[in-house]
């Protein structure tokens, strides 16, 4: 027998009713949340579509606050499609309130309650039509005061407390409290515009940002967005990404490595730069290869080193860490020393929560110490691919210095850190920046 939520979607969808079963299945779950949006129906498109994301990324991003609230007004969690109801009610209610407008309350009480009847059954909009009445004033409560205890900062902004007390060791209340409201405000699009469009002007409705080259993308414009993606012309990417690219500098005539490279915006942007440094009318000169483990993210970096001009691209499926790579690389009859490489590590995120709202919950204060040790066996592999001379950019979307001037301070106190200088340094806060974070450090080979 299907379930009430499955029998609901029977009917066609509305946005609401797929925000619902999608909530319902991240609560049983804990999947995650780019793969459980990839499962959005076909027939939901446009500001359908936008409309469903925008819901359920809004509780999963105000989990811990609906969370605190509701555990206070009902004492035994309903079903996970009634919670699902409970949880999308609550996020319309902080929605509300942020836009003072109290009158939506009766009418957000009254859709999920409808909601309710149609998903479950009369008994449980009941327990709805109580719950969520009375759920409406600790969703429009004030944020803490600055020098809050770190578990009220991480009930009220839904962060982990632990995490929390570890950014205010870090970057201090003031720049706590910045990071966690940054994180808690849906994210701009932007997208760069290839150099290889020539003196073509951008269209409207894109907007241009303080980041030459990276455009904004306003809601409503995918119309307008999708064309030039697929001939492009565009690619969707925070400015963030460009920073560990311009401290490599990558140029033409180079031999260039980066290293766990899917799903390969780094590796266009890298190779875009190589492109615009050829002469016009010849052909690049120099060479990129992508590298990164067999697997589902794999195909998205096929997709996109096939647009990569006319400049020899060479994509290599293997695990850096796994004895003999260099065997690999000759077996591909490619160098085994190059003059640029580019590490970005796998990571803890904690840069782009704003993107990835999921990865809060995933995160555990273990992983700080985990990530690292992957980070450090990752640059030590890494170094020895660096011809002499040549450069090494460790980066990643971190913002924790575990992960960052942790790694690289561990890196050259060893033997393989020996011939490495650290010339120059990025940190990205994303308070301070007003994109993601994360860091890049360029590590230069003695000749």
């Amino acid at each position: 027998m299907p379930s009430p939520v499955t029998a609901a979607l029977q009917t066609p969808p509305t946005p609401w009713l797929v925000a619902a079963r999608l909530v319902a299945r991240w609560l049983e779950r804990r999947e995650r949340l780019d793969v459980l949006l990839d499962e959005l129906p076909g027939t939901l498109a446009g500001t359908e579509r936008a409309r469903c994301q925008h819901l359920v990324i809004g509780v999963v991003r105000h989990f811990g606050r609906i969370d605190a609230a509701l555990g206070r007004l009902v004492a035994h969690p309903p079903r996970f499609a009634t919670r699902a109801v409970l949880f999308i009610a609550g996020f319309e209610l902080i929605e509300a309130a942020a836009d003072n407008d109290s009158g939506r309350v009766p009418r957000i009480v009254h859709h999920a309650v409808e909601q309710t009847k149609a998903l479950t059954s009369p008994a449980e909009a009941r327990l709805v039509n109580a719950v969520v009445r009375r759920l409406a004033e600790p969703m429009g409560r004030p944020a803490p005061v600055l020098n809050a205890d770190p578990a009220e900062l991480g009930e009220y902004f839904s962060h982990p407390a632990w995490l929390v007390r570890s950014w205010l060791a870090q970057f201090g209340p003031a720049g706590t409290r910045a990071l966690l409201e940054w994180n808690q405000q849906p994210a701009p699009v932007y997208a760069r515009w290839r150099p290889g469009t020539g003196a073509e002007p951008p269209p409207a409705p894109l907007k241009p940002s303080k980041w030459p080259g990276f455009l904004e993308v306003p809601a409503g414009s995918w119309s307008v967005v999708e064309p030039l993606l697929r001939a492009g012309k565009l690619y969707l990417q925070d400015p963030a990404t460009r920073l560990p690219v311009e401290v490599l500098a990558p140029t033409a005539g180079e031999s260039v490595l980066d290293l766990c490279a899917a799903p390969g915006g780094k590796s266009l942007l890298i190779a875009d730069a190589m492109t615009a440094g050829a002469a016009p009318g010849t052909k690049p000169t120099g060479n990129l290869v992508a590298v990164d483990q067999p697997g589902p993210r794999v195909d998205r970096l096929k997709e996109n080193l096939s647009r990569a001009g006319g400049l020899e691209v060479a994509l290599v499926q293997a695990d850096v860490l796994a004895p003999g790579f260099a065997t690999v690389l000759r077996e591909h009859r490619l160098p085994v020393v190059y003059d640029a490489v580019l590490l970005d590590v796998p990571c803890s995120n904690t840069g782009v929560m704003r993107h990835r709202v999921d990865v809060k919950w995933r995160l555990q204060a273990g992983d700080f110490r985990k990530h690292p040790e992957q980070q450090l066996s990752l640059l030590h592999a890494a170094a020895r691919l660096v011809a002499p001379g040549g450069r090494l950019v460790y980066s990643t979307c971190s913002i924790d210095a575990e992960e960052n001037e942790q790694v690289v301070r561990a890196f050259k106190a060893g033997k393989a850190g020996g011939p490495f200088t650290l010339e120059r340094s990025v940190l990205s806060q994303p308070w301070v920046a007003g994109h993601d974070g994360g860091g890049a450090f360029l590590l230069r080979r003695s000749a």
